[in-house]
């Protein structure tokens, strides 16, 4: 599949014909990066995505290459260049010999009505991250996850770690309910993303208790309901994880998807009016 969609990028500033993409100016040298959501156009709580991309800088030591109101007016560049639709884009901070930064569409797949209803399979997998809380680019663990999720015919692997605790999805964030109550992993012990923030605030809101604490992998039958969360799947349950069937129906979900619906809306509103 190929890294770059579309017609153009954005490299450096400057309107680029896809047919000049290198992979090497991604994946060669260390690279930050963000994938932020696009809706009609609109990029997706866009300042949540800078404060993360900032964060990321921080942590591994680095300073950013450009500031916040240059990312917008080259992620405007790149999307009135074709009038993108609903799609992601992925932004990539990248130093090797040189520093550069790239804006580009990426393949997206968001789940299907039937899936949010039903839920997905998932599959456990062994891995931690380098840096828990930097959004880095490790492309040998993502080809052992890809590899682990075909033969498993998954949608998403759940990470443990080396002592049986599961802290995140490969590309997600994970949740699991018991009675009334949410359990979620320690935000030092992962990279904690967009969507799920905006589910704490709205639990926080509305006084659904959330529990941050490791779960075992051995101890995933005694909840009722998995989660996950993200930039593409939103919030979306698990039918079940490996051999342990889970129920991808509880009252809370659909609490937390018209809520979360109604900060999306809010936040594109903001973005088109700032």
């Amino acid at each position: 599949m190929a890294e770059c969609t579309g017609k153009h990028f954005i490299l450096n500033g400057k309107l680029m014909s896809v047919a000049r993409f290198d992979e090497s100016l991604v994946y060669d040298g260390e690279s930050i990066y963000e994938v932020i959501r696009l809706i009609r156009g609109t990029p997706l709580f866009f300042p949540e995505h800078c404060e993360r991309l900032d964060n990321s800088f921080y942590l591994q030591k680095r300073g950013n290459l450009i500031n916040s109101l240059e990312l917008k007016r080259d992620i405007l560049l790149l999307t009135r260049s074709e009038n993108p639709g609903d799609i992601n884009i992925k932004i990539v901070f990248n130093f090797n010999k040189y520093s550069n930064y790239l804006i580009y569409f990426i393949p997206s797949n968001y789940p299907s009505e039937k899936q949010i209803k039903n839920g997905v399979k998932g599959t456990i997998f062994e891995a931690e991250r380098e840096y828990p809380e930097s959004k880095t680019i490790s492309r040998s663990l993502r080809a052992e996850i890809q590899d682990h999720l075909l033969m498993r015919n998954s949608y998403e692997a759940i990470l443990v770690n080396n002592e049986g605790y599961i802290t995140e999805g490969s590309r997600s964030n994970i949740f699991l309910l018991k009675g009334d109550e949410l359990f979620t992993a320690l935000d030092k012990a992962i990279l904690s993303g967009i969507t799920r923030k905006q589910i704490v605030n709205i639990c926080l809101e509305r006084g659904i208790r959330i529990n941050y604490s490791l779960v075992h992998m051995s101890q995933l039958s005694d909840y009722e309901t998995v989660f996950m969360t993200g930039t593409s799947p939103g919030i979306l349950p698990f039918c079940c994880i490996d051999k342990i069937e889970l129920n991808p129906v509880h009252k809370i979900l659909p609490v937390l998807r018209g809520l979360y619906n109604k900060k999306m809306e809010d936040s594109l509103h903001r973005f088109q009016t700032a």
